[in-house]
């Protein structure tokens, strides 16, 4: 995901690789012996995230405070990257892996986004590590096959799950336009009508950011029109990205761009959620990461602000989960090892995720202690029908992805049109 020109991009990250190669120095040690997991042989540890301020920040650092009890002489290296929710860290980590200089572990979504790494061989299958650490048996089924690579090997653990397709509003904007701050809407159409009531009363109706988040808002709407089965179609070819079905679809999300706010390619995800919060929008789509912001800023659901599933997908749970890998060339692959023990263990998950905003992948935590959102969607992810999100790393290769997201930035600049606009996906998806 690019929030800046490749130009600027790759000169940024090749001064930043240069700098964090000289910094890590480690890249040519070999593997150290000793225990893994729950015992925490490995010396140190250096964790690769994007996971650099924020509610983000807050998860990390809680699950860093449960690493460091569960393995005291394991030293935790944070090796985060801020910036473009993610772009940059991937593609610095790109850099680092294609130099043999891998950290010991880094984030990644799991499902269709690992299989370059995969097929590179940069990354270990961690299979025998889930009947060790007890994992099997404590994650749904819907998420274990997702974790499952088409060699039958798993090659991330989970730290959470989250959902992509949640609207967030402010109720006070929408009593003020006439918007019934109660309403969820049972298709876009009727959605659109109220956010003409948000635009005529001067307020910015949808707030959205940089590409990434145009991405995501246009896999909501592919999900709304298309429903579950045809938008998964999109991903296994069954479904016609030429088709009218879809063509209707890239009508509603030219629609909704309309009414977003004209600095959004300016603006990381934060900073438009933040205009929600503070009034100056009526409503934002984003994944459930936002919940966390609302409850550092002492918001409260129902009251202060609403959360709920993009019109037309109610009953559908558009899925995503962070998760850790074991690179191949990791120079302290046991300190690697204990902190994949962390990832998947209860403590931790309880942990980061009350911070995060997401729900557990573990299914044996008790949910009481969590927040409302969250417990409402860890019932959510048991009952509703699971696809893939596109925006972030589950449904396709980092490639193809890429791909739509240049496709995606090109029409909401202007600088295509809905036909070329659709062909364009077409040829991303089609490879």
């Amino acid at each position: 995901m690019r929030g800046a020109p490749r130009t600027s991009v790759v000169a940024a990250v090749a001064a930043v690789a240069a700098l964090t190669l000289a910094a890590c120095g480690g890249g040519g040690n070999e593997p150290e012996t000793g225990s893994s997991g729950g015992s925490g042989g490995g010396g140190e540890v250096e964790v690769f995230t994007w996971w650099a301020a924020g509610s983000e920040k807050a998860g990390l650092d809680a699950l860093v405070k449960v690493f460091d009890e569960q393995h005291p002489d394991v030293k935790f290296v944070n090796g985060a990257v801020a910036g473009g929710a993610g772009s940059q860290a991937k593609d610095l980590l790109q850099t680092r892996l294609q130099a043999q200089d891998p950290p010991d572990t880094f984030q990644a979504h799991a499902g269709a986004e690992l299989q370059d790494y995969i097929d590179a061989a940069q990354i270990e299958p961690v299979t025998g590590l889930y009947d060790e650490f007890g994992l099997t048996d404590v994650f749904p089924p819907d998420l274990m096959d997702r974790l499952t690579a088409a060699d039958g090997e798993i090659y991330s653990i989970p730290s959470n799950i989250h959902r992509a397709n949640v609207v967030w509003s402010n109720r006070q904007v929408l009593e003020d336009a006439g918007v019934d701050p109660d309403a969820t809407y049972d298709d876009l159409s009727s959605w659109m009508d109220d956010l003409a009531k948000l635009k005529k009363a001067g307020v910015t109706p949808l707030a959205v950011a940089q590409a990434w988040t145009q991405v995501q808002l246009l896999e909501t709407v592919l999900l709304s029109d298309l429903g579950a089965d045809g938008y998964s179609g999109l991903w296994d070819g069954s479904t016609d990205w030429k088709g009218p079905e879809v063509k209707a679809a890239l009508e509603d999300f030219q629609t909704l761009m309309g009414y977003t706010n004209t600095d959004r390619d300016g603006l990381d995800w934060p900073e438009s959620q933040q205009l929600v919060i503070d009034g100056k929008a009526g409503f934002t789509v984003m994944g459930d990461w936002a919940e966390a912001s609302y409850e550092e800023q002492k918001q409260e659901l129902g009251t202060d602000y609403s959360a709920f599933p993009v019109p037309g997908t109610d009953g559908v749970f558009d899925f995503l989960a962070d998760s850790f890998t074991l690179p191949v060339g990791a120079p302290h692959p046991d300190g690697a090892k204990a902190w994949l023990d962390t990832v998947g263990s209860a403590e931790g998950q309880e942990a980061f995720n009350k911070a995060k905003g997401s729900i557990p992948a573990r299914t044996d935590i008790d949910m009481s202690s969590f927040g409302p959102y969250q417990q409402d969607a860890a019932e959510s992810f048991k009952s509703d029908t699971i696809v893939s999100s596109l925006a972030h790393g589950a449904a396709v290769p980092v490639a193809t992805l890429t791909a739509i997201q240049d496709a995606t930035s090109k029409f909401t600049s202007g600088a295509s049109d809905l036909a070329a606009f659709q062909s364009e996906l077409a040829a991303a998806a089609a490879g």
